[in-house]
């Protein structure tokens, strides 16, 4: 963890499942200082949160101090639960939600996620990066993309989340990877551009044949010495290309933002590339300040 010794005007608050992530900011919207811990969302009790948040961004505090925090800090086993908007709403949903707190010069505001009753969907802290990178891109209209464990497709119009998906992928190759039958044949690490691609083909031009190319890595394994790295990248491309084709509907003639500095996120882009759609990668974590930088400009008017 890294700090400073300064004085923070806001604290903003980006605080995961796994994770948190806490900057201290100048009125304008500087940065001065940043900090991170892994006591995420899902190692805390409800009584966890305060002394979590004191103890990486204790030392910023001398006064009353105005936090945002957006994440997994709202769900229902949060600090406070802040209720998800529906859609179509605007991409920073109205009605910052107060959690209570102990020491005085703690004020934390959580900022709502968003839904969607039909088909069924939430997010929470997407809604703070949509609505940074809209800052930053205004009367923007497209899909954005949000690579990850659980990977979001958000259209947006006229500043507004019009609908979104979320796909399983992150979580599905990791567990694929880890606890199947090809946990003998991918490797941990590695990689093989051309194998991705062909993966990616594959399952974009015969999604239905997912599940049997999935064991096709197996026996690659076992009658052609496939390498661990050939199949990692290969079902990296295999579940990768169905996602893009589920979600074609969203992506297909848009214009299209990719959120992520990660590789992942990349992988995106070159995916979206092979199907004649261009896209634009984001810093997700200036996108995040921008997004929470927003939310505090709007609670103080």
């Amino acid at each position: 963890m890294t700090s400073g010794r300064v004085t923070a005007d806001w604290i903003a608050v980006d605080w995961g499942t796994s994770n948190m992530r806490a900057w201290a900011m100048s009125a304008s919207g500087d940065v001065l200082a940043e900090a991170s811990s892994d006591q995420g969302m899902g190692k805390l009790a409800r009584e966890g949160f305060e002394p979590a948040l004191l103890a990486v961004a204790g030392a910023w505090i001398s006064k009353p101090t105005t936090v945002i925090a957006c994440g997994m800090v709202g769900s229902r086993q949060g600090w406070v639960e802040a209720p998800y908007a529906a859609v179509p709403c605007p991409t920073l949903p109205e009605g910052l939600v107060r959690a209570p707190t102990q020491d005085p010069n703690l004020q934390v505001h959580v900022i709502p996620g968003i839904k969607q009753v039909d088909p069924a969907d939430v997010m929470r802290g997407e809604e703070t990066q949509i609505s940074g990178f809209l800052a930053r891109n205004p009367r923007w209209d497209g899909v954005i993309c949000l690579p990850g464990t659980h990977t979001k497709w958000v259209h947006i119009s006229a500043d507004e989340v019009v609908s979104f998906q979320t796909f399983m992928t992150g979580e599905l190759f990791d567990t694929i990877a880890k606890h199947t039958v090809l946990r003998h044949s991918v490797a941990s690490a590695g990689w093989d551009d051309a194998a991705f691609l062909t993966g990616l083909e594959q399952a974009i031009a015969r999604p239905e044949r997912l599940a049997a190319r999935l064991f096709s890595l197996r026996a690659n394994g076992l009658l052609h010495d496939m390498a661990g790295t050939t199949a990692r990248a290969q079902l990296s491309g295999l579940l990768i290309g169905a996602e893009l084709a589920a979600a074609k509907p969203y992506w297909l003639g848009q214009q299209i933002a990719v959120i992520g500095d990660s590789g992942l996120a990349k992988l995106y882009v070159d995916a979206l590339a092979t199907q004649a759609a261009p896209a634009t990668q984001v810093n997700a974590k200036a996108i995040t300040l921008a997004g929470l930088t927003t939310a505090y400009k709007r609670l103080k008017g």
